[in-house]
């Protein structure tokens, strides 16, 4: 069990889309001599630059950054493959003397590296599957979270009638292995995180403003070539996994002739300002996030001052210049 003076010092850059979490990323990477791990479930696939806003050669700055386009798009990368692969990054980093930066908004990525959850294989029966979602739709979700919560309370109390994905995967825990998922959950927390980690999160007061940078971000990637973009995906047979992401599908009308082009550019700007909600109300369920209100700042310059200043505090870490 690692002690306190043995865990690996780790940033973490959170926060909703379109907050500048890769540009305060690579000035903290800068300042404390870091290399920076992409936390983002999308930024993984090549072919898909444009729409999931990865960062470029030039706003990289020279900074190494890892788990950026490494996949095609048909292959299937879970969390527990996220966790294993940048819990490798981050220890080969810290041998290299340098400071992993953890910078993106996939919040299951984050928190499940962070605490290091223990991913247990439980089994998947199709055919069980399949009848409790047709229990469901003779039913309804009420009468499934009911009969979860005969063998497993503690789970049941946690999800809503609307989730219904969890409930089936609880259930389908529960008589494929005789355990509780709650159970499973109880074990997967065992064993202490290795890191001592300060995790900034990015945000503004003035939710319009965020709302303003997200609709601009999105004609932006129409001026980078989202549209050919998506269009190369679909000739190279891709077109499944961009069907699945936010600023892919809501173009795939359009291309065929149905619908216009102004009218994808407002659903992917509508789309992205709920999940920018959707990935706020993740992290402010974290209470180890330090947030910074963008706008409480004049200066960019300062924002990046007050972020490294949390590092060093936290970590006890100098800047290098």
């Amino acid at each position: 069990m690692p002690g306190q003076e043995q865990r690996i010092p780790l940033v973490a850059v959170v926060g909703p889309t379109a907050s500048g979490k890769s540009a305060v990323a690579v000035d903290l990477a800068h300042r404390f001599d870091g290399e920076v791990v992409s936390a983002d479930s999308k930024q993984i696939y090549r072919y898909m630059t444009v729409g999931t806003a990865a960062p470029t050669e030039k706003e990289m700055e020279g900074v190494p950054h890892h788990l950026l386009q490494f996949l095609n798009p048909d292959e299937t990368f879970s969390v527990a493959d996220y966790v294993e692969l940048a819990s490798k990054t981050i220890r080969e980093i810290h041998a290299r003397g340098k400071l992993p930066i953890l910078a993106g908004g996939t919040g299951l990525y984050i928190s499940s590296l962070l605490d290091n959850i223990t991913f247990f294989e439980t089994k998947s029966d199709p055919a069980l599957r399949h009848q409790l979602e047709q229990t469901a739709k003779e039913k309804g979700n009420q009468y499934l979270l009911e009969q979860l919560r005969v063998f497993d309370p503690l789970l049941a109390q946690n999800l809503h009638p609307n989730n219904l994905g969890r409930i089936i995967r609880g259930i389908e825990a529960y008589r494929l292995t005789g355990i509780p998922m709650s159970e499973h959950q109880k074990a997967s927390r065992q064993n202490p995180p290795p890191y001592e980690c300060c995790m900034i999160g990015l945000n503004f007061k003035d939710r319009q403003r965020l709302y303003r940078r997200i609709d601009y971000r999105v004609e932006r990637m129409l001026e980078n070539g989202l549209l050919e973009e998506i269009q190369a995906l679909v000739r190279m047979g891709y077109s499944h996994t961009a069907a699945q992401a936010i600023g892919y599908k809501e173009f795939f009308g359009c291309l065929a002739g149905n619908g216009t082009q102004e009218a994808a550019v407002a659903q992917v700007q509508q789309e992205s300002r709920r999940y920018a909600k959707r990935q706020l109300t993740w992290f402010r369920r974290d209470g180890r996030v330090n947030w910074l209100y963008i706008d409480d700042f004049g200066d960019y310059n300062d924002l990046v001052k007050q972020a490294a200043l949390l590092v060093e505090n936290q970590l006890g870490r100098p800047a290098v210049f």
